[in-house]
């Protein structure tokens, strides 16, 4: 049980700095850490000045697909498609290609997925809308779902370090389809592809590679609703999942809707060797683990800290959001206890000991540390005494 007394003595004097240091200050949830030994030379056999049309650009659009089914184990009956605009783009995407003809459920509990229930409400204006908000920390209400609705969910709410721990609400049976953000959580933990049917995630979070491109992910359920519906509303080009009566089929034949980034290909396509080599899915996963309990002890131990998620099941590995807890850092406005993150955090960002911790503006103040694959455990047991040591200075200078 943690010790009540959270204050820093006022009787022994500062900490000093501690002596060691992670080995690279990258803790940020995205853009994340790049893979271990990365370094611009992995980038020589790029594509760049050549046409993504070509068949050199081709080949490499080709290989960005087949690696990703391989690592991220994707069934080999579901399309892969490579959409401009992150995962933002790919979700607008399948939410303006896909939702209206059934009620739609939306999650609602971390920033990202809060801007959807805009999207459903005020723009799609859709009729029937069942919609589960909850705030940061705790998952909303997932009893009592239709079969018949179709479902919208961020897997791992990447504000609020909260995630599902199982899909096992969503029965196998069901009429609807499930559209999930996996941004967070692909490359960190394992995805029920059987349970969804328009997966989305971008390339600069799991693997730390470049953004601006995102995957659409889509199961053949999905890809019969999209042959057989016609959306009521005018779909802009970027959007487009549909040709004039049904699927797009280019578009899932390694071609693009606009010209992507063959820089950016090469370095997701190095980052997806990476995995491979260190033995896939299974040991990234692992990794993440790894991260996420190294930070778990040191939270049970420090009196000062908890985990955003309430409920430990719920407890993302990868987006580990932690929030203060001291009597006297509760009691300040929202401005000050934001002024008071960002002193800790500058002292760690001035000693090159970490950047870009501060969880997002749009959720309640609060840090944020990346426990992705890309990042090695040794680097976040050095990280840990030194937020206890901006904690203390900033406590001390408030």
């Amino acid at each position: 049980m943690k010790n009540a007394l959270s204050q820093p003595s006022s009787n022994r004097p500062p900490l000093k700095e501690p002596q060691a240091k992670p080995s690279h200050p990258y803790f940020s949830s995205g853009p994340c850490a790049k893979i271990p030994g990365w370094s611009l030379e992995l980038l020589k056999e790029a594509a760049v000045g050549r046409s993504h049309r070509s068949v050199h650009g081709l080949n490499k659009l080709s290989e960005v697909v087949q690696l990703t089914r391989a690592v991220l184990e994707i069934p080999a009956d579901y399309k892969i498609a490579l959409l401009p605009g992150s995962a933002t783009g790919a979700v607008e995407s399948t939410l303006w290609n896909l939702l209206g003809p059934a009620p739609t459920t939306v999650f609602s509990h971390d920033v990202f997925s809060k801007r959807w229930k805009i999207d459903l409400t005020k723009h799609l204006k859709l009729d029937d809308i069942d919609i589960r908000e909850s705030s940061h920390g705790i998952l909303p209400d997932t009893q009592n779902i239709p079969a018949s609705n179709d479902v919208l969910l961020n897997w791992n709410g990447s504000t609020s370090g909260v995630r599902f721990p199982t899909g096992n609400f969503l029965k196998d049976n069901r009429a609807g389809l499930v559209i999930a953000d996996i941004t967070s959580a692909a490359f960190t933990t394992s995805i029920p592809w059987k349970t969804f049917d328009a997966t989305v995630f971008s390339w600069q979070k799991g693997l730390g590679s470049e953004s601006a491109h995102g995957m659409l992910i889509l199961s053949p359920k999905a890809i019969e609703r999209l042959n057989t519906y016609q959306p009521p509303w005018p779909l802009p080009y970027l959007f487009k999942l549909r040709g004039d009566s049904k699927l797009y089929e280019p578009l899932f034949e390694e071609k693009t809707l606009n010209t992507p980034s063959l820089l950016c290909v090469e370095d997701y396509l190095q980052a997806l060797k990476w995995a491979q080599k260190i033995g896939g899915l299974s040991k990234l996963i692992e990794r993440s683990q790894n991260n996420f309990q190294t930070v778990e002890r040191w939270v049970e131990r420090t009196p000062w800290i908890e985990f955003m998620a309430i409920a430990p099941q719920t407890r993302s590995t990868s987006t580990i959001v932690l929030k203060l807890t001291d009597s006297k850092i509760l009691a300040l406005s929202e401005e000050d206890h934001r002024a008071f993150l960002a002193k800790m955090t500058g002292l760690l960002a001035e000693r090159c000991i970490a950047y870009d911790i501060t969880n997002h503006g749009g959720a309640p103040p609060s840090l944020r540390l990346w426990g992705g694959p890309t990042l090695d455990s040794k680097d976040l047991e050095n990280l840990l005494p030194w937020l206890e040591w901006a904690y203390e200075v900033s406590f001390r200078k408030s």
